[in-house]
């Protein structure tokens, strides 16, 4: 029973694998598509119109210059921290006009370090207006329409997804400089389904965060794998709690001490730049749960110093036309991935959601 129960498991697997994907001209008509529910839909050719929410994000979207998804394989690296002191150092001079989007549907952490817990968003004529920490910073996140912080968000994808089509479509952002992006961990449906919907718009491209620790890396590496898979731009890697600096004597201690090399090595190995090494501060983790800005409250301290050079590397426009030429240069493993059982894998993650 277990060899036949084996058997029926491995033939849907199969099925999966050979799917050609909704938007191919075999969609619902091959062999793999015998007894998939969703035969007759994608036979029909229903699945090959493009949403028109696609177009409306891109006009929504046109006035803002600059777009930066902030991007993690794994949770508990520090990305959501990230993303609000990125939007805080883009906005400290007052020159720009910047806005950070929570796009991590079930863990939105934003509000919090942002200081606006108990904020509600208002509706306007021209859509959803934004929370704003300073005249020249904004914020939206689904937190702000949650009862309680304590509430949970159990959604299954498509609804997830709709939300994040209203987020980037209905939210009145008016102009920008920076749009920064804090998405969830990993490679999920939100992920594919930002992608999608600012497909038609420019994108700069993604930061991701990691720890110096191999068991962080490596889902790193599949995140590295999914931008060149989805065409999105790799701006750089920034290490985070990169040893500590004791703020007496200023020597560093590696407290998770890299196994593998760390981001350096695998920037290295990957062909990718490596924007900073953030060190672990007390202090960062004090500033979240009280909603200050750790660059305004410990402006000095070699923490704040990292995110200041990162923010500057990141702003030019060197490290954009690098990201856009890393787009187009898979590393040799993804070259070696698409002459084996990676072929397969392709089709899978190339499929439209």
């Amino acid at each position: 029973y277990l060899i036949m129960l084996l058997n029926v498991s491995f033939k849907k697997l199969n099925k999966c694998v050979h799917c050609p994907g909704t938007a191919s001209d075999q969609a619902g008509k091959s062999e793999s598509c015998q007894g998939c529910p969703n035969q007759t839909l994608c036979a029909s050719g229903a699945t090959k119109a493009p949403d028109p929410a696609i177009e409306e994000i891109a006009v929504k979207l046109s006035a803002v210059k600059h777009k930066i998804l902030i991007l993690s394989g794994k949770g508990g690296v520090g990305k959501s921290t990230f993303s609000a002191h990125l939007a805080h150092a883009l906005a400290s001079d007052g020159t720009k006009e910047v806005a950070l989007l929570d796009v991590d549907i079930c863990g939105p952490s934003i509000p919090r370090i942002m200081g606006l817990e108990g904020e509600q968003v208002h509706q306007s004529g021209s859509g959803w207006s934004p929370v704003y920490v300073e005249d020249n910073l904004a914020v939206m996140s689904i937190g702000f329409l949650l009862g309680s912080p304590d509430d949970a968000v159990i959604w299954r994808g498509p609804k997830k997804n709709g939300m994040i089509k209203q987020f980037l479509r209905d939210v009145d952002w008016g102009e920008l400089d920076y749009l920064i992006l804090d998405t969830p961990p990993g490679t999920s449906d939100e992920h594919l389904s930002i992608v999608q919907y600012l497909s038609s718009t420019h994108v700069d491209g993604a930061v991701i965060i990691t720890t110096p620790q191999e068991v962080s890396l490596q889902d790193v590496r599949k995140e590295i794998r999914f931008c060149q898979k989805v065409k999105l731009p790799i701006i750089g890697v920034v290490e985070n709690m990169s040893g500590f600096v004791c703020p007496k004597c200023k020597n560093t201690s590696q407290i998770f001490p890299p196994t593998s090399g760390g981001a350096e090595q695998m920037c290295a190995d990957l062909n990718l730049p490596l924007l900073g090494k953030v060190p672990l501060d007390p202090r960062i983790a004090r500033s979240c749960d009280e909603g200050k800005s750790f660059l305004s409250e410990v402006p000095d301290s070699p923490a704040a110093e990292v995110y200041l050079r990162i923010v500057q590397s990141e702003c030019s426009q060197e490290s954009i036309h690098n990201a856009r030429i890393h787009r187009h240069a898979p590393c040799p493993f993804v070259l070696l991935l698409r002459h084996s059982v990676g072929f397969y894998c392709d089709r899978i993650l190339t499929e439209e959601v």
